[in-house]
């Protein structure tokens, strides 16, 4: 009768200790594939940002420029309509698409309705919306004062716009004091509003006199041909000069 008991013991002993090395070979099988999981995790990412290049080029900025920065993200913003996006997820570098230079053409700046602008107000049409511009007729003035005015810019080709700068009227107290931005690539789609990292159409805070430069990045940029501005507060009424700002991928 002790014999038998001795030997179900040893039994038991030897059934329990290979459970035990059972469990043990388990976790370390488990604990190996987590780390490949996350080996594979790890190249995913390293995959994806070195798909997208960082806008370090700023060919008409008085310094030289900086090196390339590197950005790192898990979820890059999609570009539109298939458009790249080669700029990631902002540009450090600009360059102004022309509305103070002059290259932006006349034919390129719309607004809500060319038909208000009739005797006086014809020297106010928003080809006169340029930065820094001077003398009589120095601004786009809305003829309306609501929230269905707008200007906007046709970029005459997709390209990637990354910041915009506001003035106000150069010769009175009249300046936007906040705007939201609206763009899309082609004619034929519906507008887009630029959203927050809520989900928000994004309210832009615009001037506070009518003569400082406000600089608003985008951040990420957008790919757009089209590109509207919609004011949403004013100081006494509609007035702006502008300029956008666009990112670069390299020196050309």
């Amino acid at each position: 009768m002790e014999v038998t008991a001795r030997c179900a013991a040893v039994l038991f002993l030897l059934l329990l200790s290979q459970a035990l090395m059972a469990v043990h070979s388990q976790e370390e099988e488990e604990g190996v594939q987590v780390e490949e999981l996350q080996e594979e995790d790890q190249q995913e990412t390293e995959t994806l940002t070195s798909t997208f290049k960082a806008c370090t080029c700023d060919c008409e900025s008085a310094g030289p420029p900086t090196a390339q920065t590197t950005f790192l993200t898990p979820t890059p913003p999609v570009p539109l309509q298939g458009h790249p996006l080669h700029c990631m997820p902002e540009c450090p570098y600009h360059r102004a698409l022309g509305f103070e230079s002059g290259s932006v053409e006349s034919d390129q700046i719309s607004c809500t309705s060319q038909d208000q602008y009739v005797g006086w107000y014809s020297s106010w049409t928003p080809s006169k919306a340029r930065l820094n511009n001077q003398g009589f007729g120095c601004a786009w003035l809305s003829k309306f004062n609501d929230l269905h005015q707008w200007i906007q810019i046709d970029l005459k080709e997709v390209a990637v716009v990354s910041g915009i700068l506001t003035q106000g009227r150069c010769d009175a107290d009249e300046w936007i004091t906040k705007y939201s931005i609206q763009y899309r690539a082609v004619e034929t789609l519906n507008w887009i509003y630029y959203k927050d990292q809520t989900g928000n159409n994004r309210v832009f805070y615009g001037n506070s006199d009518r003569s400082s430069t406000v600089q608003n990045l985008l951040r990420p940029p957008i790919v757009a041909r089209y590109v509207r501005l919609l004011p949403l507060g004013w100081h006494t009424r509609i007035a702006m000069r502008l300029e956008l700002l666009m990112c670069m991928s390299k020196c050309p």
